[in-house]
Formats: C-alpha cells, structure tokens, sequence
C-alpha cells in the first residue's frame, strides 16, 4: 500500500466528471487500499478517486470512531430518501483548513458496486449520508463549495489561499 498525494483546489482534475469503472482488477483493489491508507493518514472520512488523480467513479469512506470501517462504492448512485434537509459543517482534504455550513439531504438511499463488481444498495443517514454526498460530488466535479453563494464561494477561495500563503511562509522560515 503507499500513501497518495492529495490533489488540491483548484486543480482541473477536481472539476472533471469521472467515468464509470467497467473492469474490476487487482489494480482497482490495489487502488483502493492506497486510498483508504492515504484517506486514514490525512486524515478524512473520506477519498474519491479524482482526490488522488484517477478519474473514474471510486470512492472509499470510513465515518467509524475506531477506522475499521472501510466502504468501498464504485459506480455510485445516490436519491433522496425524503425531502428533509440538514445543515452541517463540511472540510475536505483536497480543501484542506477550510469548513463551511452545506446543506444536504439528511436521508440518501445509494446504489453501488464493490470491488468484485457486485451491485449492492445501502440506505445512508446522519455522517454517512453527508459523507457519501460530498464524495459522489467530487465525482460530478463538484467541490463542496460549489454549494455556496458566489460571495461565500469566493471569501472561501480567498481565505484558502490565505492559509496555503501562511502555511508556506512558515515553511520557509523553518
């Protein structure tokens, strides 16, 4: 296994939709072990494949206090399970710093495949459902400040380049 760079925002790669997986290899395994031990090292509760490069429609997550509960959806498909909605605040690792209130359907019902390609589907609430959320966006090239005002958007933009010139800064002076 080996620890993945995190593509970070801007980055085009973030903003590609991805394409669906059709070949289900131990390369796709071998992958999505590194994304798990990449997302685990962060860390996050979360890692879709466009976070690490790779534009197809993967994503590993693990919402567990103790991360010994890996899930592994390829090929996601996500509908509201009702029209409740819940707000919450929301990072991301290829974002990393910033947190900013989304508001998403707090009940999601999703189909999938697993890594044998086996279809299987899953009812998702609370963390799980928003976390499932945000990572099938990054594979519609949505990041999730795409869910804010323009103004909000671009006061989170500008604070993340604020923290990525400190934290160079920093970096420099050691």
């Amino acid at each position: 296994m080996a620890i993945l760079p995190i593509v970070q925002y801007p980055d085009a790669r973030l903003s590609t939709p991805c394409k669906p997986v059709t070949e289900f290899t131990e390369e796709l395994k071998t992958l999505a072990a590194d994304m798990a031990e990449t997302m685990y090292k962060a860390p996050g509760v979360g890692l879709a494949a466009p976070q690490i490069g790779r534009l197809i429609r993967m994503v590993v997550i693990d919402v567990s206090e103790e991360k010994n509960d890996l899930r592994v959806f390829i090929n996601p498909v996500l509908s509201p399970v009702d029209e409740e909605l819940i707000e919450g605040e929301e990072g991301c690792l290829s974002l990393p710093g910033l947190y900013e209130k989304v508001k998403r359907p707090a009940h999601v019902h999703v189909k999938a495949q697993d890594l044998e390609g086996k279809v299987f589907e899953y009812d998702c609430d609370g963390l799980l459902a928003v976390c499932i959320q945000h990572e099938c966006d990054h594979l519609d090239g949505v990041v999730f400040i795409d869910h804010l005002s323009r103004l909000k958007k671009s006061r989170a933009a500008a604070r993340l380049t604020k923290m990525r010139r400190e934290k160079a800064r920093e970096a420099k002076a050691e």
